[in-house]
């Protein structure tokens, strides 16, 4: 059902028709992401992202926000390490008008300096505010540890001070280097018809110069044994970030991962959040996560734990990933974690925004598209044997990284978790 077009100026078009929504979700997906930055400015795709939206020679930039949210429509974007997206959901018959909107923001925007001095200012307050919050601050700490002096192992918001010296210079000469045609590809899902789009596109995104574009460098992972980081923070409960080397982005075997990711904690059904919640009562907030890039990624375990009880709960989830290496998954959970994994992609892909996020992801960072019933076969092929193989590849004590932000003061619990993880 998706087509794809790629247009001689080299700008890549998507398009998923789904007639029976009213909405069509629309994105500029552009391939540049915290991942490119130098250490010294750290920040900057993240700072760029802020300032499109702050207005172009044709718009201030109420007249962008009200161009979109006057007909009934949202504007966003978002920044990851490796893409940035520029993204309007609006009534399908409003689709021209939302395309050059967003078009005109990703390409034109005036970056001012006075609204650069203003931005600045909005994103070092959104750095505090996450450098407050204990959940976000033992990710970056664990991001900190799996990827050392790494990109990946940055702040996508990047630092006070890096965030603080970027200049206009700066953004001019990124921008110039990443915001070109053939370094974005527009994604349309809903009720459009793929000729339509390519020819809204071809009006609305002139040929540009084209400037040789930056790359990011790989990551190595040399860790040979755990590690542990804290961070003292005067807080209520011990927020836990336990992370393992997972699989890239391309990696045959992640389907298998995400089903070992159900299996262990993505609901409430969940090995960990049953026994460390359900059971025990060690934390109200318990689960997995999954990280994929292009050549590296991460299985996660987060929680916030009962102060006094840390010990207890690293050791009842160090069990249960000890448990699913050991031992094969049963075959009626891993049908039910199959079945969860089917529905949950069924259910997302109903909306037109989600479908577009799907296939921005695909194409932008693998330049392909599995349809779902392709990944549904990949999911059902996986076998018991699979996930315990691949649980003890992933789930290595060797690459284990176990982040705190709390009131840990007592080292004696400290050196007891340490001496655990070795184990």
């Amino acid at each position: 059902m998706h087509k794809k077009t790629t247009l001689d100026s080299g700008l890549t078009v998507v398009s998923h028709y789904m007639p029976e929504r009213a909405s069509v979700s629309l994105g500029i997906w552009v391939k540049v992401g915290a991942r490119y930055e130098a250490k010294n400015i750290n920040g900057i795709s993240h700072f760029l992202e802020h300032l499109v939206f702050k207005g172009t020679k044709r718009r201030s930039c109420e007249e962008l926000k009200q161009a979109i949210e006057g007909i009934g429509g949202s504007l966003n974007g978002f920044t990851t390490q490796e893409l940035t997206c520029y993204l309007a959901k609006v009534p399908a018959k409003y689709l021209s008008g939302a395309l050059d909107v967003l078009g005109d923001m990703a390409l034109n925007a005036n970056l001012a300096s006075e609204d650069i001095e203003t931005e600045r200012q909005v994103i070092l307050e959104e750095i505090r505010m996450y450098n407050d919050l204990p959940s976000h601050a033992v990710s970056d700490l664990l991001n900190e540890m799996l990827w050392p002096d790494e990109p990946l192992g940055r702040s996508i918001s990047g630092e006070t001070k890096t965030v603080g010296k970027i200049n206009r210079a700066q953004l001019l000469t990124y921008k110039e280097n990443f915001y070109q045609l053939n370094n974005i590809v527009i994604v349309a899902c809903g009720n459009l018809k793929h000729r339509q789009l390519l020819e809204e596109c071809k009006r609305c995104f002139y040929p540009q110069a084209k400037v040789k574009r930056g790359r990011f460098s790989p990551v190595s992972h040399k860790q040979t044994g755990p590690q542990t980081r804290i961070q003292l923070k005067d807080t209520k409960q011990t927020h836990l970030a336990l992370g393992f080397y997972g699989l890239a982005r391309r990696d045959p075997a992640r389907f298998a991962l995400g089903l070992l990711h159900v299996i262990l904690g993505a609901n409430m059904s969940s090995r960990l959040f049953r026994e460390v919640r359900e059971e025990r009562g060690l934390a109200y907030e318990i689960g997995t996560s999954l990280k994929f890039f292009q050549d590296s990624g991460a299985f996660v375990v987060h929680a916030g734990i009962d102060n006094g009880r840390l010990s207890e709960a690293v050791e009842v989830i160090l069990e249960e990933l000890s448990k699913v290496k050991k031992t094969s998954v049963e075959r009626e959970e891993l049908k039910r974690a199959k079945e969860y994994y089917i529905g949950q992609l069924l259910l997302g892909l109903e909306s037109t925004c989600e479908y577009m996020f799907w296939l921005g992801e695909n194409f932008v960072s693998l330049n392909k598209f599995l349809s779902p019933k392709e990944v549904i076969r990949k999911v059902k092929e996986v076998e018991a044997s699979d996930l315990k193989r691949l649980a003890n590849k992933i789930l290595d004590n060797r690459s284990l990284h176990l982040a705190l932000v709390g009131p840990l003061k007592d080292k004696n619990k400290i050196r007891t978790i340490k001496e655990r993880l070795v184990c």
